[in-house]
């Protein structure tokens, strides 16, 4: 499984999607090697993660890679990591990538051993031309995943994501073994009509040499075939599952005072996630309602824009700005909220809502999202309708009845979203490559 991003560093739902999906894997018994790169300031993983390379891939046995909790062992135990030096990021496009190494040579902290450097021929102390950076460094992780890829034992290749399309190319014709690629997202959902090229044809080569395509929607099923070229056949769908909760302390309102409702807003500020139309709702909203805090959690390359785009509408005073939230500060912020707010434009599936149905906060979601597909029990509006976003919010905030009614049947259907379910699919999928593979 080729990866690039899995919990505790993760900057979106991709992580959360992986480490429910690979956990669920293990459970179900298969044995996963789940390729990374690691992270370039991050000195140690989560404790059930053990660090690896393509130098010390005979150094290390199988049981030694899974260290940690015993509780995490025994979730993970069919799981081991294998990680790339890169300094590949979630999310990342060539400027955040240049902006990225530029940082790590000014301090002079990177990590990365020399054969990063003779690789790449990425020397800090010279000049050097960033046109491209990023796609080069897409490539070389590809031949790092091929090396550890010839000294494993597997059956087939699971790849996430356009970042590692060309790695899981890479690694199926040096070994023969089939391709699965899982898509998350595309360049559409992320940049709308003005796609970068680079990564839209890197996207279109993986979907085209996969033996078979997982999307998380139809949604996003049906942008592979129009805006790809891919046959339908090809494409099957694996819904998102979540993660169930213990008992909750809706209660905990620490520094929000009783009297004030919450509206969330959770996930990276930027294009895709809509933050604009969260905040023209907000001011209609508090036009006919003052007693409400708009919290934003989350960042992303619209922070600054949104947060000066609060103060210029004159809410500013009404709007929370958290930053990116994790681990146990994720469950605190479901905790106050009274309502969950996600008005994406184009959004593969979304599994924040789902997190927020399991911690008994009403949702609000946009139409154009693959987990409407699923869900029932939520409001649901056209992303581009401030006017209809505001006056839901209003519904939910001054009618108790409403709210409750979200919750109880929200939290009930969430159960059926099991992510053991998305893995037993997952399976079914392989099996069939399989098949055909050794039929033809």
């Amino acid at each position: 499984m080729l990866g690039w991003e899995f919990p505790p560093f993760i900057s979106g739902g991709l992580g959360t999607a992986c480490y429910g999906l690979t956990k669920a894997m293990s459970g179900l018994g298969l044995q996963v090697s789940f390729v990374l790169p690691k992270p370039i300031q991050a000195k140690d993983f989560a404790t059930h993660v053990n660090m690896r390379s393509p130098a010390d891939i005979t150094l290390r046995s199988r049981t030694e890679l899974l260290q940690g909790k015993m509780q995490e062992e025994a979730l993970l135990k069919n799981v081991k990591f294998e990680t790339i030096d890169s300094p590949l990021q979630p999310y990342a496009d060539p400027e955040s990538y240049r902006i990225e190494i530029e940082e790590l040579i000014r301090q002079k902290q990177s990590h990365l051993n020399e054969s990063y450097f003779e690789e790449t021929q990425f020397h800090p102390e010279k000049q050097y031309d960033y046109g491209g950076d990023m796609y080069s460094e897409v490539r070389r992780y590809a031949g790092a995943a091929v090396r550890l890829a010839l000294a494993e034992d597997f059956d087939i290749i699971h790849a996430h994501d356009w970042m590692t399309y060309t790695a899981g190319i890479a690694v199926s014709a040096a070994t023969g073994k089939p391709l699965v690629i899982h898509v998350h997202s595309t360049e559409f959902d992320r940049s709308g009509e003005h796609v970068n090229q680079t990564i839209y044809d890197i996207e279109r080569a993986g979907m085209h040499a996969a033996d078979k395509i997982i999307a998380v929607s139809y949604l996003t099923r049906n942008i592979i075939i129009s805006r790809y070229g891919v046959t339908g056949d090809k494409v099957d769908v694996v819904y998102n599952g979540v993660e169930r909760n213990g008992t909750s302390f809706a209660n905990n309102r620490i520094g929000i005072k009783k009297n004030e409702k919450i509206v969330l807003f959770l996930g990276r500020i930027t294009m895709q996630k809509g933050p604009e139309y969260f905040l023209e709702a907000a001011k209609k909203v508090l036009k006919v309602m003052d007693n409400v805090k708009f919290v934003m959690a989350g960042s992303g390359d619209m922070m600054k824009r949104i947060i000066e785009m609060a103060a210029g509408m004159g809410i500013g005073n009404k709007v929370l700005f958290t930053g990116f939230l994790r681990g146990e500060d994720v469950r605190r912020i479901y905790e106050i909220a009274d309502l969950y707010v996600m008005p994406s434009v184009s959004e593969p599936f979304g599994i924040a809502p789902l997190e927020a149905l399991n911690n008994d906060v009403p949702v609000l979601i946009s139409k154009q999202s693959g987990v409407s597909e699923v869900l029932t029990h939520v409001l649901k509006v056209d992303f581009w309708d401030v006017k209809e976003i505001a006056n839901k919010i209003v519904a939910v905030l001054k009618y108790q009845p409403l709210q409750m009614t979200l919750k109880e049947h929200g939290n009930f259907e969430v159960r059926k979203l099991k992510w053991e379910d998305a893995a037993k699919k997952c399976c079914e999928i392989y099996e069939d490559v399989l098949y055909e593979t050794v039929c033809v």
